[in-house]
């Protein structure tokens, strides 16, 4: 007891990692020796999807409908990611993508699309963009310390609980904000894109689902509080961006509560945004006729907001669940994400541990989606969405999506998983539909 006790203080923390008091005891080298600390890092996936419906009930179309007729679609994605320590507590890090592939109907025709894979922007002939390039600085303020596990965006690292970090440059803000640990990758999870984020959360992001900003972060040990200020887009889902920095952003702030139900850790997460852009609004654009519903036309420096709740619950040590909910305002036009203003979505994760296949994972998720009444009336009268627009709604329908997915581990860093949607009322049209969308997906990564 007496030399346990010894090695407990063996070491002081300091914000940037050990700092050794004594040699005396054996164990406390070894426990430095075990402490990971990356100076670079290298990482590389590749994901290749395959999705396609069988056809579905379709008296009429729109500009932007899903067509019965696009039967099938395919994506190819590789990411090359680069990291390295540039002095105590910063870090910088790189992220070239490549990217080919079409989503169904060109990503169109469903709210809650099937594929977050699919930008929206499609590429016939594959494109290289910049997806990540940012630096971090981390300021430790003492006390208990955690290790940081190496992945994509981070390097291994031990650092203290209690911390300061800021970050700049070009994002994600799924990369910080909205994550969850069941629900958050289409390239390993679910792949509906209202099961990666809150479907509401009408996030900042250009065509490719990046853009530039800024974030800090205050951690603790049960619980952290995040801040982040991003640019806009110039136009709906566009890739220029307004570059008014004092008059065009995106403000959000999240607060995130760790616990454990008996043995088992859950995190719930608060998250709130406001929104300053040059949007259209719905009611102004139904109210001038001369419009003909062009809700380009109506556009000038507004408002959005919008609140979102993300819970995650381990169960048992293989499976675990998922809930989050989400509300905007829904009198702006969508400016980035999905045509959606209420959602609510969950659903379990559960590793094949007991049939003798700890690798593989099979994930079952519903989705509920709506919008507000302003929105409605716009699709009603022939306004198109972001991602949907029948040209007409008469029969106004929540849309429901469920999902199930079996991935399995073919070799440790090789996955192929199968995975089926159903979707009622697709865009909120009780006219068409049901459709069954079923997609095959290879996944490797190191």
């Amino acid at each position: 007891m007496a030399q346990d006790s010894v090695a407990n203080v063996l070491f002081e923390t300091s914000p940037y990692g050990f700092i050794r008091k004594s040699v005396e005891d054996d164990k406390a080298n070894e426990s430095e020796e075990r402490s990971e600390h990356q100076n670079w890092l290298f990482h590389m996936q590749s994901t290749e999807i395959a999705q396609g419906q069988s056809g579905f009930h379709s008296p009429y179309a729109g500009t932007n409908s899903l067509r019965p007729d696009d039967t099938l679609k395919q994506s190819s994605s590789i990411d090359i990611y680069l990291g390295a320590h540039l002095w105590p507590g910063g870090e910088i890090y790189l992220n070239a993508e490549y990217y080919q592939g079409f989503g169904l109907s060109d990503t169109r025709g469903i709210a809650a699309f099937p594929n977050a894979e699919n930008y929206k922007l499609g590429q016939k002939i594959g494109d290289i963009f910049n997806a990540h390039l940012f630096v971090r600085q981390t300021f430790g303020l003492g006390g208990e310390q955690e290790e940081l596990a190496s992945d994509q965006l981070q390097l291994a690292e031990r650092v203290d609980i209690s911390r300061l970090t800021f970050t700049a440059g070009r994002l994600s803000v799924g990369d910080q904000f909205d994550t969850n640990a069941y629900a958050h990758s289409a390239r390993t999870q679910f792949l509906n894109w209202v099961l990666n984020d809150n479907g509401a959360f009408d996030y900042s992001a250009d065509s490719l689902g990046v853009i530039e900003g800024a974030t800090v972060e205050f951690n603790q040990k049960t619980w952290a509080l995040r801040y982040g200020w991003f640019d806009v887009p110039r136009v709906s889902n566009g890739l220029a961006k307004d570059g008014h920095f004092l008059k065009a952003w995106q403000q959000m702030m999240e607060f995130e509560q760790r616990y454990s139900v008996g043995e088992h850790s859950g995190k719930v997460r608060l998250l709130g945004w406001l929104e300053h852009a040059h949007m259209g609004n719905y009611r102004e654009t139904l109210n001038d006729p001369s419009l003909m519903e062009d809700i380009t036309r109506t556009r000038r420096y507004r408002y959005q907001y919008g609140f979102a709740l993300n819970v995650e619950q381990e169960i048992t040590k293989d499976l675990g669940a998922f809930l989050r909910a989400s509300w905007r305002d829904g009198q702006e036009e969508v400016w980035q994400f999905t045509d959606i203003d209420r959602s609510l979505s969950g659903g379990f994760q559960l590793k094949g541990r007991s049939w003798n296949r700890p690798g593989d994972t099979v994930g079952l998720a519903g989705i509920i989606d709506g919008i507000s009444s302003a929105h409605r009336d716009f699709l009603a009268a022939g306004g198109l969405g972001v991602t949907i627009g029948d040209g007409k709604l008469p029969n106004y329908e929540p849309e429901e999506i469920v999902e199930m997915y079996y991935d399995v581990e073919i070799i440790k860093s090789l996955h192929l998983a199968i995975d089926y949607q159903f979707v009622a009322n697709p865009a909120y049209n009780a006219d068409r539909g049901p459709v069954n969308i079923f997609a095959s997906r290879l996944h490797f990564q190191f």
